[in-house]
């Protein structure tokens, strides 16, 4: 790895931020907002452990909203929660034709 590179994964986005706007008096906390590594949505088993055990287990859906995690809902297993998780971000609208 080069003295140079960026840490991290490479598949990871930049953390880096503008600098803070003169004119926007709430600037300086939008960085407090975001949600940690830009993951909008998360899900947890129902019952703890670690997510990649048990996959048939029921799990907890949460979704950022602006300020903390939330419950969003569950999902049957985790095939359907990482199937929720990966959708756009709420944020965003998608239009289908």
């Amino acid at each position: 790895m080069g003295k140079h590179s960026r840490p991290g994964p490479p598949n990871q986005p930049s953390r880096a931020v503008p600098r803070v706007d003169d004119g926007d008096p709430l600037a300086a906390y939008d960085k407090r907002r975001r949600p940690p590594m830009d993951v909008w949505r998360r899900h947890r088993p129902l019952h703890g452990g670690g997510s990649h055990l048990q996959p048939q287990e029921p799990r907890a859906l949460e979704e950022w909203n602006g300020f903390a995690y939330e419950p969003a809902g569950t999902a049957e297993n985790l095939t359907q929660a990482q199937r929720w998780a990966n959708e756009a971000d709420p944020g965003t609208k998608t239009t289908r034709e």
